[in-house]
């Protein structure tokens, strides 16, 4: 059931125009190559904010201020794109914001914030965790009256996210209908508007739902045919990582099939950040790359020829991130493994071991953690190499010489704990 009609997102879209201009769809020349497809990236990562929450921001704010509204006081929730989204409408209409963000919150996002609000902002740190963060905005709601600007859940919210699709139609060559639309998915207000608009116009089994594996809130909730919330879920793609769609959201994209909503692992994720970022120099944060990501698991026999369009949602990234990305793009690619060895302790054993590396094998971590045994001591290595077929060839060698190991790279306790 679509939750927008193509006339109210339209007239969104002519407001939006007063703050800023379209974002480009850019046909992509290194993906279309690879895949033999014609890609074409919605860049919502060169908005203002760096992202589409802008859009439904001002649409729910900008709907409040013409029923008078304007001298109220608006509040949003959050540690990411919403909220800068949100202090930028705040300055382009001249109101009365409160953002509320966990005290945890990098204070890279927090200055961010601040200077996108301008003078119109208060910022207020409560609570480790979201929900904490959140209970407390709805509490100063209650107590003030204002207006709570919801992330996703909102009708004027999805309106607003809608307009991505509007821009779309109007940027493809004449004449062009996509063969394949993919849209990330988190709360479901981009993806709620996006096929909403294009209903009629992009046949329903064209679209693909792209979740991060850690947080497959919209998958599981279509395979029960009710809302399902997550009990826990994996915050690294933390634009993306929400326990419970949107009940709005769900009600527009509960005539999807669970089997059109693609999971994908975090570290694969990883990957595409690294090669956008080294190939195309493109910046993006886990939940914006979930679309380009996707086309790796649709391969190129399904995409040869088509027409596809992926919408990048966003490009906040902290450079911070970026160690812990590669690494994840590694493990991922099977060019680095971590495991202990069982060392014997007696001059020369590090030696003889070095010589069981292969000419493209490289120590990225050595530690030792403690004797195991009087004669023997554990070491924490981690191998890089150029290629995954390398590492058999190691382990067979080390096998060979007598030595033990334990490969712990796909260990999430032990990888986590020791890594």
């Amino acid at each position: 059931m679509a939750v927008v009609t193509r006339a109210d997102v339209d007239s969104a879209l002519e407001v939006m125009r007063g703050l800023f201009p379209e974002t480009p769809l850019q046909y992509n020349q290194h993906l279309s190559g690879r895949f033999g497809a014609d890609i074409w990236l919605k860049r919502e990562d060169l908005t203002p904010v760096r992202s589409y929450k802008i859009r439904g921001a001002l649409n729910f704010m900008r709907k409040v201020i013409a029923r008078g509204g304007k001298d109220e006081t608006f509040v949003c929730a959050s540690a990411g794109n919403h909220a800068q989204g949100f202090a930028f409408v705040c300055r382009h209409f001249g109101v009365k914001g409160v953002v509320f963000m966990p005290v945890t919150t990098p204070q890279q996002k927090i200055e961010k914030t601040r200077i996108f609000g301008g003078g119109t902002i208060e910022i207020r740190l409560v609570g480790d965790i979201f929900d904490q963060c959140y209970a407390a905005a709805r509490a100063f709601v209650e107590q003030t009256g204002g207006y709570m600007v919801p992330p996703f859940d909102h009708a004027d919210i999805i309106e607003g996210q809608a307009t991505v699709a509007a821009e779309v139609l109007s940027q493809l060559p004449e004449g062009t209908v996509p063969d394949l639309v993919v849209l990330p998915v988190g709360g479901g207000g981009l993806s709620a508007g996006m096929t909403g608009y294009l209903e009629g116009i992009v046949k329903d089994e064209d679209f693909l739902l792209v979740e991060p594996a850690g947080a497959p809130s919209l998958k599981r909730s279509l395979e029960t045919g009710g809302i399902v919330t997550l009990p826990r879920v994996d915050n690294f793609v933390d634009g993306a990582a929400v326990a419970r769609i949107g009940e709005l959201n769900y009600r527009a994209l509960s005539k999807f099939d669970g089997s059109q909503v693609m999971l994908l692992p975090e570290n694969a994720i990883c990957v595409t950040m690294v090669e956008m970022l080294n190939i195309e120099g493109v910046v993006l944060e886990p939940a914006g790359a979930l679309s380009i990501a996707a086309l790796d698991r649709v391969g190129r026999e399904s995409l040869k020829g088509k027409t596809v369009v992926c919408v990048v949602s966003g490009g906040n990234f902290d450079f911070e991130r970026l160690p812990d990305v590669k690494e994840r793009a590694m493990r991922y690619q099977g060019l680095k493994k971590y495991f202990v060895l069982r060392l014997p302790q007696r001059p020369g054993a590090l030696r003889d071991f070095l010589e069981l590396l292969g000419p493209d094998d490289d120590i990225a971590r050595f530690e030792y953690l403690k004797k195991s045994a009087r004669n023997f001591g554990s070491v924490l290595l981690g191998i890089e190499t150029s290629s995954p077929e390398n590492f058999a060839g190691l382990f067979g060698r080390i096998e060979a010489a007598g030595l033990t190991y334990e490969d712990i790279s796909e260990n999430e306790v032990l990888a986590n704990f020791l890594i």
